[in-house]
């Protein structure tokens, strides 16, 4: 099983020993932003935090400042560094207790981060085969984990893309096993997004890995939306019967969030023209590769907004406590707030914009904070600190 290792701070990245399983896994608009082996022992990521994180502006590679500590309960909420010199960072789930994890795509770690507190490598993730824009991506936490302390993680295998459960004791995680298999891969295009919905089943979110007639293809798990059990059945009410297929047409959607209402809202990046934010109909058809973007095409659903690609390359969204859908951009290197009422957008806002580079996913804390993982060591000009997860207050996004 994964063994814990722990990232040392103090102004120098280094290296903890730490012990991994050794069996594997049976094995243009890109999830990065251009439009148009586990087993033995391993190295501890470059990762730290310092003790206190509590920064003063957004300003790239200035590092951060002292402060009083963001998990007294006297403190307010400030803008934090919870962790920085990461690697590729890409997904990242809250645990009941108010830490997180997360996941590096090409070193394929699992990280666990608590906010003042060093990240602890909980591993390698065995099975993963890191390659372009695949490696290990989602993580999402069971919504019973206290009971069943699950795990569920979306990863790039030798032949296709797959979800995957582990169990998570709090400093062990287990090895992991299939959940859902058969998801096509590619250099890019694989999707990667996975999220417990208010109804308690986990949706996937997939790529078309490069072939647009798959998203078409209700046969195929490639270009979708799948909405499965935990045990990777399809979810009872999908609307084409025994399939996992949620809904269809898509490129390559990498964001999942709900409004308080239960309403689906999705991410999908376009081709050379039209990024997307969708709201998910069941069995809806979103057109691609048939459009891109509003097409007014009777037979497939319409985005509720649409960004030319310089301007968003969208990845994770989320639905804060204020009502809006936040949404990170890669290539557009900024975060959009879109205002959200009854499902109707307003007009979206653009922040952050060039102060942390490119963004490629954010999620709501239980201190009503956003953390905001940055993408700039695989495609970008990283600062000194990159790549970063950052926290920061509503107050400061409105």
């Amino acid at each position: 099983m994964l063994r814990p290792g722990r990232a040392h701070n103090g102004g120098m990245r280094t290296p903890a020993a730490i012990v991994v399983a050794a069996a594997a896994l049976a094995a243009a608009s890109c999830s990065d932003g251009q439009h148009g082996a586990a087993g033995g022992a391993v190295s501890a990521p470059s990762v730290s935090v310092p003790a206190t994180t509590a920064s003063t502006g957004p300003t790239r590679g200035t590092g951060t400042t002292g402060g009083t500590s963001p998990t007294s309960p006297a403190a307010p909420a400030r803008r934090a560094v919870i962790a920085n010199h990461l690697d590729v960072p890409w997904g990242l789930a809250f645990l009941p207790d108010g830490s997180a994890l997360l996941t590096t795509r090409d070193q394929a770690r699992l990280l666990h981060l608590r906010a003042g507190a060093e990240p602890v490598n909980l591993g390698t993730v065995p099975g993963v085969v890191p390659g372009g824009e695949g490696g290990l991506l989602g993580v999402a936490v069971s919504p019973s984990f206290t009971q069943d302390r699950t795990v569920f993680l979306y990863l790039t295998a030798s032949s296709d893309n797959r979800v995957v459960r582990l169990t998570f004791d709090g400093g062990r995680a287990s090895v992991p096993e299939p959940v859902l298999t058969g998801i096509p891969k590619a250099g890019n295009h694989n999707g990667g997004r996975i999220a417990f919905g208010p109804d308690g089943y986990l949706y996937v979110a997939t790529g078309d890995a490069g072939d647009g007639a798959a998203s078409q293809d209700r046969g195929s798990l490639g270009g979708k939306i799948l909405r499965i059990t935990k045990d990777g059945h399809p979810a009872p009410g999908n609307p084409f019967g025994s399939s996992p297929v949620w809904s269809y047409g898509h490129r390559n959607v990498q964001g999942l969030a709900w409004d308080r209402s239960g309403r689906l809202f999705a991410s999908e990046f376009g081709q050379n023209t039209w990024d997307e934010l969708n709201l998910i109909t069941p069995g809806g058809n979103y057109g691609w590769p048939t459009v891109e973007g509003r097409a007014g095409r009777s037979g497939f659903v319409d985005p509720l907004r649409q960004w030319h690609t310089d301007d968003a390359s969208p990845s994770g969204i989320a639905i804060a406590s204020d009502g809006a859908v936040y949404m990170a951009a890669l290539r557009g290197e900024s975060l959009w707030r879109i205002p959200l009422r009854d499902g109707v957008t307003g007009e979206p806002r653009r922040l952050l914009h060039g102060a942390y580079g490119r963004l490629r996913d954010v999620v709501p804390a239980p201190d009503g904070r956003l953390w905001v993982v940055t993408n700039n060591t695989a495609r970008g000009n990283p600062s000194a600190d990159d790549d970063q997860v950052v926290a920061i207050p509503l107050t400061e996004l409105r």
